[in-house]
């Protein structure tokens, strides 16, 4: 190797000064000093750098040419310096994200609309999908992390708990049950029941909170998704249990939730790989997500300003 970076930071230094003492106040090293490294870069090139005339120095063809490659590195190794300077500060990037549908209509806009104020310049990607292609999303690393309220049991997926999560019955605002403190599970199998299908996840955990296969109501309407449940019941087609997080929020008008006597909690979580560090990106992402459950508790839902609101002075990472 003909050239180190510190001969190649001496040229420069003469070059942009147009001497050996500019260049050593560049550098902060004697004049002696650049004077010693700039003969012997020239002896290991084999050609003259620099013509010197009455006590100047000019550069040869050969010394323009190779400084113009020498500006070109500079350049990007200043972009280096900027590259690693926003990731930093999180001004530049790409954050991939996953969550259960039904999250995806409630609570995940308000989480990116919140990120998305703090950090303008960074693309989120965000895919809705269901527990068993989630998990196959985040081992392939597709998407950094996912959030559900369904477990997802993996040996490579870590874990962190978010929010409590309860079953609670949805019901038109105009219906019977409406004013009551409590529902029974048997009052619910009475009414007109928007059901899931069984062969999924949710609909086996909504299965489960009836009993036996003689408790069982057959469903008036039957869907795969807790936020298209909402809807119906929003239409008064009838009522559905829906876990708490997708009723909450503006969206669903003339929709009453009433707690359910021993309901099941369904806890909403973040999963993502348990041997691969989250990126600065992700762990701000989970802070934002942190942050808006505690504006639900003080204020009930609203829109995502809770998040910035509920923030206050907690800036630490997540681990």
């Amino acid at each position: 190797m003909k050239l180190n970076l510190r001969q190649i930071e001496v040229f420069r230094a003469i070059m942009l000064s147009g001497s050996i003492s500019g260049a050593s106040k560049l550098l902060f090293v004697s004049q002696p000093a650049v004077s010693r490294l700039i003969a012997y870069t020239e002896q290991r090139l084999g050609f003259a750098l620099f013509e010197r005339v009455k006590g100047r120095l000019y550069p040869t063809p050969e010394a323009r040419r190779l400084f113009t490659e020498v500006t070109t590195l500079y350049q990007s190794v200043q972009r280096v310096n900027e590259v690693a300077e926003n990731l930093a500060e999180n001004r530049e990037g790409q954050l991939r994200l996953s969550c259960s549908p039904s999250l995806g209509q409630s609570l995940m806009p308000r989480a990116i609309a919140a990120f998305r104020r703090r950090y303008p310049e960074v693309r989120v990607v965000l895919q809705t999908l269901i527990p068993s292609v989630m998990l196959q999303a985040l081992l392939s690393q597709q998407v950094e992390i996912g959030v559900a309220y369904m477990p997802i049991d993996h040996p490579s997926l870590a874990t962190l708990p978010l929010y409590e999560n309860r079953i609670v019955a949805a019901v038109p605002s105009s219906h019977p049950l409406s004013t009551k403190s409590s529902v029974t599970m048997e009052e619910i199998a009475r009414e007109p029941l928007i059901g899931y299908s069984p062969d999924i996840p949710f609909g086996m955990l909504i299965r489960s909170m009836f009993g036996g296969p003689e408790g069982q109501p057959e469903p008036v309407v039957e869907v795969q998704q807790a936020h298209v449940a909402c809807a119906l019941v929003q239409a008064a087609a009838g009522v559905a249990l829906v876990d708490e997080i997708t009723v909450k929020g503006p969206v669903w008008t003339d929709v009453v939730t009433v707690p359910i006597v021993d309901t099941v909690e369904v806890p909403v979580n973040v999963f993502h790989l348990q041997l691969e560090p989250l990126s600065r990106l992700a762990q701000e992402f989970i802070r934002v997500l942190r942050a808006l459950d505690a504006g639900w508790r003080r204020h009930g839902p609203t829109d995502a300003t809770e998040a910035d609101d509920a923030d206050g002075d907690d800036h630490a990472n997540v681990n």
